[in-house]
């Protein structure tokens, strides 16, 4: 399971025109499923997320995580950081994980950042979204468990 995140001013998740989450400061996750993922995997890329100390402190060291920051998180699946690109000019998709297995882990996800108390918005699975993000830095970190 693969988490591409990005330290956000602010963020957003737009599907046919209208707007289904947004949020302020804080994270912007894409979440991408392989096959073989599971929930354990799903819970301990939550607790790295979560736990991942990005955001400034008051001498501005990266030394707070995305709630100690009073941020929120925006997760979007994006079932392309799953895709072989080792070789050719066109990306693979067999390492990506069955529909059905990917949006019941992107849920289950989702659910675990939930339960940490922490503002969770989220895209449409499979859907054609488009994605606005301020950078905040610009900070981005690449996680896979």
């Amino acid at each position: 399971m693969i988490a591409l995140i990005q330290r956000a001013l602010n963020a957003s998740v737009t599907v046919a025109g209208e707007t289904i989450g947004e949020i302020g400061p804080g994270l912007l996750i894409l979440l991408g499923v392989e096959k073989g993922d599971s929930e354990q995997q799903a819970m301990r890329l939550c607790e790295r997320v979560s736990g991942y100390r990005i955001f400034g402190d008051e001498n501005d060291k990266m030394n707070l995580n995305v709630q100690q920051a009073g941020g929120s998180m925006l997760v979007v699946s994006q079932f392309t950081l799953a895709a072989d690109t080792s070789k050719g000019m066109r990306p693979g998709f067999s390492r990506g994980a069955e529909p059905a297995e990917a949006e019941r882990l992107y849920h289950y996800f989702v659910g675990c950042c939930r339960e940490k108390g922490i503002v969770t918005e989220t895209g449409r699975f499979a859907a054609d979204m488009q994605v606005s993000l301020v950078n905040d830095g610009p900070v981005t970190f690449w996680l896979q468990v």
